[in-house]
This record gives C-alpha cells, sequence and structure tokens, in this order.
C-alpha cells in the first residue's frame, strides 16, 4: 500500500468515526436534522425544577399538579402530534429545589443525565437564574418559567429561554396606570424586595405615574428576601398615613404578617400586591385584607374560587384534570397551577409546529405562537411569543378583591 493510500484511509476512517460518535450522543444539541435527548418517536420528557418543600412548597407543588394535570388528559386522549407527523406522549419529570439556587441548579445538571428534552414551568428568579447560563451553554430550552425577571425574554441574551407570566415592570406599570387614571389625589407608600424582583415592580409604577400629577410617592422602603420580619419597615410607613401601600413583596408568610402588623399600626391604605403573592384563601383570608378599604392585584387567569366563574366551562374541566390527573383534589389557593395549566397548553401549540425531533426545531416553533387564548385566560389577555424582550404573556387585568376573589377593576376606588 502506498503512503499517500494509507493516509486517505485513515483521515476516511476518523471521519466514519468522528460522525458515528455524533450519532451516538445525539449530535450538537439542538442542530437540525438530528435526534436531541429527551425525545423519541413516542414520547418527549420534560423537567421542572421548583419548591416542593420549605415555605414557597404550596406555589411550587402546585405548578407542577397544574402541568401534569393538562398533559394527564392529552395523554389519556392520545397524546400530542407534532410538525414531524409523530404523536408521542409527554413524561414530566419533577425536582425539589426548595426555592435554593443551588439545589436548582443540580436538579438540572441531574436533568441532563435523565433524559430531560426542555425545563419548563419552575417556580422563582434565583432558582431560575443559577442554572440559566449553563442552558445556554449546553443549548438546553429552559422554557415558559413562572419569573417576571425580563433577562429570560432577552433573546440575545437568552437565546434559550422564554418566560410565561408578565414581567415586573407590567405588573407594576397596570398599578400605576389604574391610580394616574384616578380623579383624585394620592400618597403612596412603597416597600420592596431589594432584588431585581422588588425593583422591576416599583420601576413599572414609576415610569406609569411619572407624568401624573395626582399622586406623590411620599417614602419608600426596601427589605430583604431573607427578612422574616418587615415591622420596622411598616411602622415607619403607618406614619405616613399614604392611602395606598404598595408592597412589591414575595415571600407567601411575609405578606400575610404585613397584612396583620399593617392592621395593628391603625393604617388603613389600599393595597397594591404581585399576582404571585395576592390569594385570597391562602394570603388575603389569613391576613384579614377585608380590614382595608381595597386590596388590588393583577391576573391574567380565571380565579376557580370565584363565584363568577363557578360553572366555567374551562375552570370546570381545569378542575376535573386536576383531580384526575394530579392527585390534586382541592380548589387551588395559588394561581401557579392555573399557570403551569396554560403553560401545558402553550407547549401543545409548539410541539404541533415542531417539524424535527431537536430543541432547535422545538424552540423556533416555540416562538412562533400569537393571540393564542390558552384554557383559563381571562379576556382581554392572550399568549404571544413574538415578541422580544417580552413573556408568553405580557398583557394583564387589574383586580379588585370582594372579600372572595377578584372582580376586574376598571376604576380605582
Amino acid at each position: 500500500m502506498r503512503a499517500g493510500t494509507f493516509v486517505r484511509i485513515i483521515a476516511m476512517a476518523s471521519i466514519v468515526a468522528l460522525a458515528v460518535s455524533g450519532c451516538a450522543r445525539g449530535g450538537p444539541r439542538g442542530s437540525a436534522g438530528s435526534t436531541s435527548p429527551g425525545i423519541t418517536d413516542k414520547t418527549i420528557t420534560l423537567g421542572i425544577t421548583t419548591p416542593l418543600s420549605g415555605p414557597t412548597a404550596g406555589p411550587g407543588t402546585c405548578t407542577v399538579a397544574g402541568i401534569k394535570a393538562y398533559f394527564g388528559a392529552v395523554n389519556e386522549a392520545g397524546g400530542v402530534k407534532f410538525g414531524d407527523g409523530k404523536t408521542r406522549t409527554v413524561e414530566i419529570k419533577s425536582y425539589d429545589d426548595a426555592y435554593d439556587p443551588q439545589k436548582a441548579l443540580a436538579n438540572f445538571q441531574q436533568m441532563g443525565s435523565d433524559g430531560v428534552f426542555a425545563v419548563t414551568s419552575g417556580l422563582g428568579t434565583p432558582t431560575n437564574r443559577a442554572y440559566r447560563e449553563a442552558a445556554v451553554d449546553e443549548e438546553f430550552p429552559q422554557v415558559l418559567v413562572m419569573t417576571g425577571d425580563p433577562l429570560f425574554s432577552n433573546r440575545k441574551k437568552s437565546p434559550w429561554q422564554l418566560g410565561f407570566v408578565p414581567i415586573y415592570q407590567n405588573e407594576g406599570a397596570a398599578f400605576g396606570d389604574l391610580l394616574a387614571a384616578s380623579d383624585d389625589d394620592h400618597k403612596v407608600a412603597i416597600l420592596s424586595q431589594n432584588d431585581d424582583y422588588g425593583k422591576g415592580y416599583v420601576e413599572g409604577f414609576k415610569k406609569a405615574i411619572a407624568s401624573a400629577d395626582n399622586i406623590e410617592v411620599v417614602k419608600e422602603l426596601t427589605y430583604e428576601a431573607t427578612d422574616t420580619s418587615v415591622d420596622a419597615q411598616l411602622t415607619e410607613l403607618a406614619a405616613t398615613d399614604a392611602d395606598v401601600f404598595f408592597n412589591a413583596m414575595s415571600i407567601t408568610p411575609l405578606v400575610i404578617s404585613s397584612l396583620e402588623k399593617t392592621r395593628q399600626t391603625g393604617w388603613k391604605p389600599s393595597w397594591f400586591l404581585p399576582s404571585n403573592t395576592s390569594s385570597p384563601s391562602a394570603i388575603l383570608e389569613p391576613g384579614g385584607a377585608k380590614a382595608f378599604p381595597g386590596v388590588y392585584s393583577v391576573s391574567f387567569a380565571k380565579a376557580p374560587q370565584s363565584p363568577a366563574f363557578a360553572k366555567d366551562d374551562d375552570v370546570v374541566t381545569f378542575l376535573s384534570d386536576l383531580e384526575e390527573y394530579a392527585d390534586y383534589p382541592d380548589t387551588p389557593a395559588f394561581p401557579h397551577c392555573m399557570w403551569s395549566y396554560m403553560v401545558g397548553a402553550t407547549l401543545e401549540q409548539a410541539f404541533e409546529k415542531t417539524t424535527d425531533p431537536t430543541r432547535a426545531s422545538f424552540m423556533e416553533a416555540l416562538r412562533g405562537i400569537s393571540d393564542f387564548q390558552a384554557p383559563l385566560m381571562l379576556d382581554g389577555t392572550a399568549v404571544d411569543t413574538t415578541k422580544d424582550g417580552q413573556p408568553a404573556v405580557s398583557s394583564v387585568i387589574v383586580q379588585k378583591y370582594d372579600g372572595k376573589g377578584y372582580a376586574t377593576a376598571k376604576t380605582f376606588g
């Protein structure tokens, strides 16, 4: 054999070896023309890391239940017909991170070993941020996650991510718009979490009231997410006698104790509360919220506990699915069950448009959904994944607590 021929044979063998090796690993993650991990001709596996223990276990458990309920019903009906013509059932693997960023990162790494196709629905900004960069590096979809952090909807910085719930700024702006449209003058006191969460809410609120001459922010204080009491801040804010209190707070027990402490001081403002900490049964009732002239929050989902939706077809089906497929017989106290149920419907839309069994094809399909009315969505809201810088749901409706649930608030007061 001549030397040149030998070299060509070795080179060809190396190319074949590399090709075989690439096929064995599924090829470059997310590349078109190959099959990504976590998807076969019959199944696709999704992972969720979220708090299933600790102070935020209630919302986290609700999150898993909602998406299991949705895909439980879909699987029972035969599965999802993907854009490549294959019909697949959807498997859900859930992991407890106890709202601990390090555990969330470890869970993400475990998902790689467990054959997960994409991460979805996980609750929390610090926990989702903990593995965002790793997901970008590995071209691993981290989509429709439950954080209002706009970073997850920035396509340049987060090409494999997409948020689901409205960004903090959108919710804060909705409160500001409502108040700015009032015919009366208002004094506002603000307490916010000293991180991107609290800063985002305040940023949106202040931007909305920037040109309103009827609103004065009279006092603004912060707290740390690790604090177990904000009594000192509430006492100081009560001294302002502001008629509106914007409490941009994410910790459920802290919101309850804030309601109780404010009542004790004799301060009776109207409240603005974020959507994730305004549950009527889990927060407002235990906190004695009826004592205040008004508690406002924002929503894009029908509340099952509200009498107005007691016979709504979406709500009836949702509660039935929740009990049958997620072993969750109670009417949910947290909105996260409804949100993740909507996530399931949004993912199904994307799967139906996924033309190759790859993460890249899925991401392309996911970013092409507009004007989609997912089950449980309020009139005036819709899923739109096409806007860079915005999550799947960017529209919200301001609502006022009526003692049991919420009713749409077209005006303040």
